[in-house]
């Protein structure tokens, strides 16, 4: 069965095509820069074991342009991997945010569209194009199934003390102000591939998802029981440019004091903070050579990340009442021991205790890299949140 995984941002669009249940891709690829200059496409064909790569160039008005030349890709040429639009039976949309609508992939109706619709206040970068992307895979494939997949669907089992903010109920009620919480699909499937290669069901276990944008998730007998990301994709760990927790006395302070208006702290603290803010760039490579180099912001910029992670630990290690498993994933999390290390140090007491040949000899697949005698295990496990989409919408069409 073939099924096209439709991952938008708000200028970008990946995309994955499974012939399900196989788990390998049989093409992949991004378009980058809508709407924007430079525009461009990296389309990759997986055929006989090797990897035909073609690029093309040149202004892509919008998301729907940018569909029509994938289509084109998929369809034409030498590596033309479908002959028409109609062999693909499904496509499989990730949606940031599906609210407490929406518990796992959703067949897409017109009722699912108006809900998706009226999220667009809590999703504004994400939803609206996440909503277009759908529009105009109705139209390009026109006899397949469209199935949404949400952020927030693995964590509607989260208990409401849990989920529930210390403000008056009315707030909830009328404006759906709760703990939502997002990277749903990676920590769901990371922590399924923990469950596997512990061979147990009843686990506890913390998922830490570190890329641009970084959560933390306490998973108990595979359901997720609370995660560091809240209403919105700000809270909890410290980011690229994200800061993360901070007191929102900070917030009435620079707009009493200091004459900031709602758009100015909006772009501090969600593009002008994190390791950006702290240290300089938003890249962890850059910030690991910059440390090399001495630089003093960019030294305190990870001892920050590092600590910001430890006490997430600390406090889902208390209500999980133990741990049987931490996950490192996503671009951080799986390529940087150091960080790894920093994050596990010191944590014996919990049973943490990772060994360090084991972690710099991590090669791209999942590993245990604590010590024998541990009595946590540490485990890197490679994200895949598309192909964990296509999983959903092909269990649920089966």
């Amino acid at each position: 069965m073939n099924i096209l995984i439709i991952n938008s941002g708000s200028s970008s669009l990946k995309y994955q095509l499974f012939n399900m249940p196989e788990k390998a891709p049989v093409c992949s690829g991004l378009v980058e820069r809508i709407g924007i200059e430079g525009s461009f496409i990296k389309h990759t064909v997986y055929r006989n074991n090797e990897k035909h790569i073609i690029e093309q160039s040149g202004f892509i008005a919008n998301h729907g342009e940018g569909l029509k030349q994938v289509l084109a890709l998929l369809t034409e040429g030498e590596y033309a991997v479908i002959a028409s639009p109609d062999d693909i039976a499904a496509v499989g949309h990730r949606v940031v945010h599906g609210g407490e609508h929406f518990t796992g992939a959703t067949l897409i109706t017109d009722e699912v569209k108006h809900q998706i619709k009226k999220l667009f206040s809590l999703a504004p970068l994400h939803n609206p194009v996440n909503y277009k992307c759908i529009e105009v895979a109705e139209q390009t494939f026109e006899n397949a199934k469209q199935i949404a997949v949400f952020d927030t669907a693995f964590h509607q089992t989260i208990p409401e003390q849990a989920y529930r903010y210390a403000i008056p109920e009315w707030y909830y009620k009328e404006h759906g102000i709760r703990v939502y919480g997002f990277h749903g699909t990676s920590h769901k499937y990371v922590s399924e591939q923990a469950n596997k290669w512990l061979n147990k069901v009843d686990t506890k276990i913390i998922s830490i998802h570190l890329g641009n944008g970084c959560s933390i998730t306490a998973i108990k007998n595979g359901k997720s029981i609370d995660t560091s990301m809240g209403f919105g994709p700000l809270s909890g760990l410290m980011m690229g440019t994200r800061s993360g927790d901070i007191d929102p006395s900070v917030i009435f302070h620079l707009m009493e004091h200091s004459g900031y208006t709602l758009e100015q702290l909006s772009t501090l603290v969600n593009k002008q903070s994190g390791l950006l803010g702290v240290g300089g760039s938003s890249d962890m490579r850059d910030i690991r050579k910059m440390v090399s180099e001495g630089n003093v912001a960019a030294i305190l910029a990870l001892k920050l990340y590092a600590y910001r992670i430890k006490k997430f630990i600390g406090a889902y290690a208390a209500i999980l009442n133990g741990i049987d498993a931490i996950i490192f994933t996503a671009g951080v999390g799986e390529n940087d021991s150091n960080m790894r290390e920093s994050v596990c140090s010191e944590l014996n007491y919990l049973g943490i205790e990772l060994d360090p040949n084991q972690n710099t000899a991590y090669n791209g697949e999942l590993k245990e890299i604590n010590k024998a005698s541990a009595k946590v295990k540490i485990l890197v496990i490679p994200t895949n949140e598309e192909y964990e989409i296509a999983h959903q919408c092909f269990e649920l069409l089966s």
